[in-house]
């Protein structure tokens, strides 16, 4: 049966609503997702029902809320397809995973960190601050000028010295899926740890972290029609068991003495504190969302309207798209003689929801000389119809400001 886009809408009560006096097209979900039913009321089930601190409590609402919060692990490492729950750390996002990581991991001057063009700040800025802490250097992947990787350069600056490997699945900037397959076999042939920045992937792909053979996998919840504050670092037990805890407090511990402490087990040797219980619950129920309706079937949908806005938008004229043809989630675009921002305030104007200006992707845009995009990112519950309503906006605004 063909994918019905109208009866997923329903689900979100956000997308009901009028802005401007228009019906709201919301193309914005690469900068975060709008939340179904199923979540908004995992969130309320949580407060009103089961409301209480985590794993030391013994009256009922702790062992209940203790007992939701570890079945929501359960729930993420069956979706990626973990060894076990215990590889899965809550975290507060992507950008909150790929630092504690880079809070951890032991560099010395010399060694070598390897990153790609197409990286967001959040896998770029923990980096340096390391490499300004450990002496190691980082090395940069270029792009070509079509935003896909140089695999070429890539294998090249792989080394002897590369003791980390990190690079995003799907660029948030272009929409340029990298194979990252490829890379990450490649990195681990040369004795490289490797993570794996799969923020945009989430949404978008099926994730089996076995068979992707990274060490590190990070995402945020928010970009899965999760709460925000949520996220998961996903590594491999080898690699967090070797590694040192990264704050201290409750939970991260087994025994404290003025002395001495000594450290808890995966997963809590990296959840110290109070953790958000409430967010991690809602991520297992925007999981099973996605899962009941089929990753499949929403990659096949959401290539079609990114194809369609794609061929739509390159007939306006002066419009210049950036990135591959065969991009997943976002479509980057900028307009002769119009300033991104200008163009997506006009557009906003229509009803119709854009991300205007950087990405958080400042070095990619210098590459191609420009200080922003405007991006339209697609998710399970847009429509067609939204996509003519984006293309009908934006050649509408460009007359208006030529």
């Amino acid at each position: 049966m063909a994918f019905d886009p109208s009866k997923v809408r329903a689900e979100f009560p956000i997308l009901a609503q009028a802005v401007n006096g228009r019906p709201l097209v919301y193309l914005d979900n690469a900068a975060t997702t709008q939340k179904p039913r199923a979540v908004l009321d995992a969130s309320r089930r949580y407060y009103e029902e089961i409301n209480a601190n985590i794993h030391r409590g013994t009256h009922h609402l702790a062992r209940a809320a203790t007992a939701a919060h570890e079945a929501a692990r359960e729930t993420v490492a069956r979706h990626l397809n973990a060894a076990e729950p215990a590889e899965v750390i809550f975290t507060a996002g992507t950008t909150d995973s790929i630092n504690l990581v880079a809070a951890i991991l032991p560099l010395a001057p010399g060694d070598e960190i390897l990153i790609t063009a197409l990286e967001h700040h959040s896998n770029i800025v923990p980096w340096q601050m390391l490499c300004e802490r450990s002496g190691a250097i980082l090395k940069v992947v270029p792009c070509h000028d079509d935003g896909t990787l140089d695999r070429a350069a890539f294998h090249s600056l792989l080394g002897e010295r590369t003791r980390l490997t990190a690079f995003t699945w799907i660029s948030n900037a272009f929409g340029t899926v990298n194979p990252v397959h490829e890379m990450t076999a490649a990195a681990k042939a040369a004795g490289s740890l490797v993570l794996v920045d799969a923020a945009q992937a989430i949404p978008h792909l099926a994730i089996d972290v076995r068979a992707l053979g990274a060490d590190f996998v990070a995402f945020s919840g928010h970009k899965v029609y999760a709460p925000t504050g949520i996220g998961v670092l996903w590594g491999k037990r080898a690699a967090l068991d070797a590694l040192p805890p990264w704050r201290g407090g409750g939970e991260m511990i087994k025994e404290v003495t003025f002395e001495k402490t000594t450290y808890n087990e995966l997963p809590f040797k990296y959840e110290a504190g109070t953790p958000n219980i409430e967010g991690a619950i809602a991520l297992a129920a925007a999981l099973d969302f996605v899962n009941g309706r089929g990753l499949a079937a929403i990659a096949a949908h959401e290539d079609r309207l990114i194809r369609r806005a794609a061929e739509g938008l390159s007939a306006l004229p002066g419009v210049h798209l950036y990135g591959p043809p065969d991009r997943a989630g976002a479509l980057s675009f900028g307009i002769a003689g119009v300033h991104h921002y200008d163009l997506g305030t006009l557009i906003d104007q229509m009803g119709v929801a854009v991300r205007t200006g950087h990405h958080c992707c400042q070095p990619l845009m210098g590459r191609f000389g420009i200080t922003g995009t405007t991006r339209a990112s697609f998710a399970v519950y847009n429509t067609e119809d939204e996509v003519d309503a984006l293309v009908a906006a934006v050649a509408r605004a460009v007359a208006m400001l030529r």
